[in-house]
C-alpha cells in the first residue's frame, strides 16, 4: 500500500502538471467544414493594391466567411508583374485550403500574353469559385456625335484609322476589349494605351480620345456629371447598375461579348472536399444582401459558380483571348 501511494504521489504531480497546462492553452475553434477545416487564419493573395474594385470585393467576402466559418480569412495584397507574383505564390503554397489566390480573366488572359510562366492555372489550380462578373462600358464624351455602336463603327469606315480608342496597360482586359470590339465590326482604328484610367477620362474630356474601354467604376463618376456618355455595356444582358444602357450584342454587334471576372483558387493537390465545401460556402455567402447591394455600385454581379464551371469558364477565356492577343498581333510580354 504504501508503495502504490508513493507511486501515485510521483505520477500525480507530471500529471496535474500536464492537466494546467492541458487547460490553460488556447483552445483552436473547430471549423464547420471536412475535419473542421478551418481551424486557423486562411489567407487570399490578391494581385492588385488596395481599395481596387477586386480587392474591395474580395474584403467583403473575406469578412462575410470570418462570419460564417468562424475563422480570420486575411487579405495579402501582391500586386506586380502583371499578377503572376501573387499567382506563382498561391500555385507553390501548401495544398491545406489554407491559401486562396485571387484569378480569374486576367489570369485566362496571362496565359497567351506571357511567353513564359512559373505556373500552369490549369494544372498547378484548383478552381473553387467565381467571386464577381464585370462588364465593362463604352464611353463617349457627352455631347458628341458617336452617341451609340452603330455611330462608331460608321465614323471608322468612313475614315480609317482616324479615330482613336483609348484604353489602359496593353493586354488588360479593357485593351482587349477594345481589340475585339475593332475585330468585330472589321474597322480600321488608333490605339492609344493609358496608364490610369483618370489619364483615360481626362483625354476623352479633352476630345484627345474618341472612344474609351473600361469597367463602370472608372466612368462613374463623370457619367453621373453628365461629362461622358454611355455607349453600350459589354456583357451578355443589360447590367443591372445600368439597366437603360444597351448592350454591344443588340447594337448591332451579335457576336461581341465581354465580360470580366474574379474568382478564387486553391494550389492543385487541395483536398476536394474542402475545395467542395468552400466553393459552396462562398456561393451562399455571395447572397447576403449587403454584398449584393456593395457589389451594385461598382457594377459587379456577386454571384459564384461551381469549381467545375468556373474551371470550364476558365478552359474558354483561355481559348478566347489567345485567338483576340494573336489577331491584334499583341506582342507577347
Amino acid at each position: 500500500m504504501r508503495s502504490m501511494g508513493h507511486t501515485a504521489r510521483r505520477v500525480s504531480g507530471p500529471l496535474l502538471a500536464l492537466l494546467a497546462m492541458t487547460l490553460s492553452a488556447p483552445v483552436m475553434a473547430q471549423g464547420p467544414g471536412p475535419s473542421g477545416y478551418p481551424n486557423k487564419p486562411v489567407r487570399i493573395l490578391v494581385p492588385y493594391g488596395p481599395g481596387g474594385v477586386a480587392d474591395t470585393t474580395v474584403r467583403l467576402l473575406a469578412q462575410k466567411l470570418n462570419e460564417r466559418l468562424g475563422q480570420q480569412f486575411v487579405i495579402e495584397n501582391r500586386p506586380g508583374a502583371g499578377g503572376i507574383v501573387a499567382a506563382k505564390t498561391g500555385a507553390t503554397a501548401p495544398p491545406d485550403g489554407y491559401t486562396l489566390a485571387l484569378t480569374g480573366n486576367g489570369t485566362a488572359i496571362s496565359k497567351s500574353l506571357f511567353k513564359s510562366l512559373p505556373y500552369d492555372v490549369l494544372k498547378d489550380f484548383k478552381s473553387v469559385s467565381v467571386m464577381a462578373w464585370l462588364d465593362l462600358t463604352i464611353a463617349t464624351k457627352a455631347g458628341g456625335p458617336l452617341k451609340t455602336v452603330k455611330d462608331i463603327v460608321e465614323a471608322a469606315k468612313k475614315n480609317p484609322g482616324k479615330l482613336n480608342f483609348g484604353t489602359i496597360a496593353p493586354g488588360s482586359t479593357q485593351n482587349l476589349s477594345a481589340e475585339l470590339f475593332r475585330l468585330t465590326g472589321d474597322i480600321k482604328v488608333t490605339m492609344v494605351i493609358f496608364r490610369t484610367t483618370p489619364d483615360l477620362v481626362t483625354a476623352i474630356l479633352r476630345g484627345d480620345i474618341d472612344v474609351g474601354f473600361d469597367y463602370l467604376a472608372g466612368f462613374k463618376s463623370t457619367l453621373a456629371a453628365g461629362q461622358l456618355h454611355a455607349v453600350a455595356s459589354t456583357g451578355d444582358k443589360r447590367s443591372p447598375s445600368t439597366p437603360d444602357v444597351p448592350t454591344v450584342s443588340e447594337s448591332g454587334m451579335p457576336d461581341y461579348v465581354v465580360t470580366s471576372w474574379n474568382a478564387v483558387s486553391m494550389p492543385a493537390g487541395t483536398p476536394d472536399a474542402i475545395v467542395q465545401y468552400l466553393s459552396k460556402e462562398i456561393r451562399e455567402a455571395l447572397k447576403s444582401p449587403d454584398i449584393q447591394e456593395k457589389a451594385l455600385q461598382f457594377g459587379l454581379d456577386a454571384r459564384g459558380t461551381t469549381p467545375e464551371e468556373m474551371q470550364a469558364r476558365m478552359r474558354a477565356d483561355i481559348e478566347k483571348w489567345a485567338v483576340v492577343i494573336e489577331k491584334a498581333g499583341i506582342e507577347k510580354q
